[in-house]
C-alpha cells in the first residue's frame, strides 16, 4: 500500500508541475501589453515601461516561470497589479465562500444521487426506476445557472425564504452565510446528482448479475441484503471515479454560479482577474484551483486501493 501511495504522489507533483507550466505559457502568449493595459491608453512609454520592470515582463520566460514556482513554495503568491494586495490573501479571502460552496454542493450531490441510483436499480424495469431516470436525464440536460435561476424565482422572488444573492461573511453572521450559499448549491448539485444517479444505477444493476451475488442468494439473503452487504462496495470503483471529476465540474462550475448570485469567491475573483489581465492573479489562483482538483484526485485514487486490494497489489 505504501509503494501505491508513493506512485500516486510522485504523479501528483508532475501534474502540478505540468499545469503549471501550461498555465504560464498560455498566460505568456496572450496577445497585448498587460502593463498597458492596466494603465490604460493614456499611460506614458515611461510609465509603461517602469510597470513592466516591476512586473518583471522585460525578463526571460523560463527566469519569471522559476520565480513565480519557487514563490509560490515559499507561500508568496506575487503582488496583484489591480488590487495591490498580496494574491494569496485574496485567494484565501475567496476560498471561504468558494470551498464551503462547493463542498457543500457535493454533499447535497451525494444525498440526492446515490439513494435514488440505488432505489431506481433496487427497482430495476419498474415505473419507479424508468419514472427516475427520466428525472435524472432531465437534471443531466439542465445547465446548473438556468437551475439556479429556477431556485431564484421560486425561493428567492416568489417565496422570500432564501436571498436572491450576495454573502455575509462568516465572522459577521454564521447563519446568514449558509442561507447565502443555499441556493447556490443546489444549483450546482442538482445536475451532478443526477449523473450520480445514473452512475450508481448502472454500477449496482451490472453487479446484481455477478456470482457473489446469486451465491448469497442461495444462502438464503434477500436480493435487497446480498446488494446492500456485498453490491454496493463493489459498485463504488465507478461511483468514486464520478465523485472525483464531480468535484472537479464543481470547482469549475462556481465561475459561473457566483457571477449568478454575487458571490465573492474564487470563481468570481478568476472572472475579474482575466477581465482585468492581472497575469499574477490568474495564474496563481488557476493553479490553486488545479492543486485542489489534483489533490481530490489523489484522494480518490487512494480511496481505490482501500476499496478494492488487488489495485495496490500490481506492480504497475
Amino acid at each position: 500500500m505504501t509503494l501505491y501511495i508513493l506512485r500516486r504522489i510522485l504523479g501528483f507533483v508532475v501534474t502540478l508541475l505540468v499545469a503549471a507550466a501550461v498555465i504560464f505559457i498560455l498566460l505568456d502568449l496572450l496577445p497585448g501589453d498587460p502593463a498597458r493595459f492596466i494603465l490604460g491608453i493614456n499611460a506614458t512609454p515611461q510609465s509603461v515601461a517602469a510597470l513592466r520592470l516591476q512586473m518583471g515582463l522585460d525578463d526571460p520566460a523560463p527566469l519569471r516561470f522559476g520565480s513565480w514556482l519557487l514563490g509560490m513554495a515559499q507561500g508568496d503568491f506575487g503582488l496583484s497589479q489591480t488590487q495591490k494586495l498580496p494574491v494569496a490573501q485574496l485567494i484565501a479571502e475567496r476560498m471561504a465562500v468558494t470551498l464551503p460552496l462547493t463542498l457543500s454542493a457535493m454533499v447535497i450531490s451525494m444525498l440526492v444521487g446515490l439513494p435514488l441510483g440505488i432505489v431506481a436499480a433496487r427497482h430495476r424495469g419498474k415505473p419507479i426506476d424508468t419514472g427516475l431516470m427520466i428525472l435524472a436525464q432531465a437534471g443531466v440536460a439542465v445547465p446548473g445557472f438556468w437551475f439556479g435561476m429556477l431556485l431564484t424565482l421560486l425561493f428567492a422572488v416568489t417565496l422570500r425564504w432564501l436571498p436572491t444573492g450576495g454573502f455575509i461573511p462568516w465572522d459577521e453572521d454564521a447563519g446568514a452565510a449558509l442561507r447565502g450559499l443555499l441556493l447556490p448549491s443546489l444549483a450546482l448539485a442538482l445536475p451532478q446528482a443526477a449523473i450520480l444517479a445514473r452512475v450508481m444505477r448502472t454500477a449496482l444493476v451490472d453487479v446484481s448479475t455477478q456470482d457473489f451475488i446469486r451465491t448469497a442468494r442461495a444462502k438464503g439473503m434477500t436480493f435487497g441484503q446480498a446488494m446492500w452487504r456485498h453490491g454496493v462496495r463493489n459498485a463504488l470503483l465507478p461511483v468514486l471515479t464520478i465523485l472525483g471529476l464531480q468535484f472537479a465540474f464543481l470547482i469549475a462550475g462556481t465561475i459561473i454560479v457566483e457571477n449568478v448570485f454575487y458571490l465573492p469567491g474564487l470563481g468570481r475573483l478568476i472572472y475579474t482577474a482575466i477581465n482585468e489581465r492581472d497575469l499574477v492573479l490568474v495564474r496563481s489562483a488557476t493553479i490553486v484551483l488545479v492543486l485542489v482538483v489534483s489533490f481530490t484526485m489523489l484522494m480518490v485514487d487512494i480511496a481505490y486501493g482501500l476499496v478494492d486490494p488487488r489495485l495496490r497489489e500490481r506492480r504497475t
